[in-house]
């Protein structure tokens, strides 16, 4: 049997804790200033993209409570420790982006009916501060931890806002030069459905990761394959991959090898084909004789 584990993930957690805390404080700041741009002006754009801010605010949060639990340590109860908590959260980030995209389609459709009356000067000038605090905000998270999915599921939300800023300065000028206030809940509508499919994108991969699902990036038949070619193997079965988290990866696997094999030499050169895959922090490799060969397995 053999394992390896590394456990060197001090400073990815300190770098992502002090982004996700300081684009929180952006954001969540100026949520409040266009929630009341937003009621002042009757901007729709400004309001939705208000209400995803405060969506905003909740995940970067939660995102930061999520990397804080991630760093501790494992336990007897545990034993993986609290990484996986990090999913949770992007997993619920990605419902608080389906659900606000959702809220604000209903929305533009009700308006673009019945364009109401709108200040667009004054919904200029929020939309563009809005943007140069979205802008500064992605640029804390970019220099996070670019494969974190917690991270990842983060700035999708502040890109997100960064989009409705956009739309919301389009729509802005259009009112001012051509008088178009449905351009207000257009601008809604095309940021709702790029924020829709940022959403079902990270929720789909964080319930692959929590369903169990192998890395995309893996081929385990091909890993498969290339732990059978090892000199002395003569079967590769029960060969499991897996996501502990969007960065940490594990896999287990057993190896029958004939009477003659090495069995150490064997698990050395298993746990070296294995690495050469990905980023994995935790491997178990077990070493059958024939004779102790299992009935039951499973070969992919």
């Amino acid at each position: 049997m053999g394992h390896h584990h590394d456990h060197d993930h001090h400073h990815h957690h300190s770098t992502n804790q002090r982004a996700l805390f300081l684009a929180f404080l952006l954001i969540a700041t100026f949520m409040v200033v266009e929630v009341i741009g937003g009621l002042w002006t009757n901007s729709l754009a400004l309001l939705s993209d208000a209400g995803h801010m405060l969506g905003d605010a909740a995940a970067l949060g939660l995102s930061f409570l999520a990397v804080r639990f991630g760093a501790k340590a494992a336990t007897p109860s545990r034993t993986f420790g609290y990484r996986r908590f990090e999913i949770l959260a992007a997993f619920i980030n990605g419902l608080t982006l389906l659900v606000i995209s959702i809220y604000i389609l209903v929305e533009a459709y009700q308006r673009i009916s019945a364009p109401p009356e709108i200040l667009s000067g004054g919904m200029l000038i929020v939309a563009i501060i809005g943007l140069i605090v979205n802008i500064l905000a992605a640029w804390i998270l970019m220099r996070g931890e670019k494969d974190n999915l917690n991270v990842k599921s983060a700035l999708l939300h502040v890109f997100g806002d960064l989009l409705g800023s956009v739309g919301a300065i389009t729509a802005a000028i259009l009112i001012m030069v051509f008088g178009w206030t449905w351009a207000d809940p257009v601008a809604s509508a095309f940021v709702a459905v790029l924020i829709l499919i940022s959403g079902y994108r990270v929720t789909r991969e964080a319930i692959h990761i929590l369903m169990e699902g192998s890395p995309a990036q893996i081929d385990v038949r091909a890993m498969q394959e290339e732990i059978a070619s090892v000199d002395g193997v003569k079967e590769v079965h029960d060969l499991h991959v897996w996501s502990i988290s969007s960065s940490e990866h594990a896999a287990t696997c057993h190896v029958l090898i004939g009477e003659e094999a090495d069995d150490q030499a064997v698990l050395r050169q298993v746990t070296e084909r294995i690495r050469k895959y990905g980023k994995f922090e935790r491997s178990t490799v077990q070493v059958e004789r024939e004779r102790q060969c299992c009935e039951e397995r499973i070969i992919w």
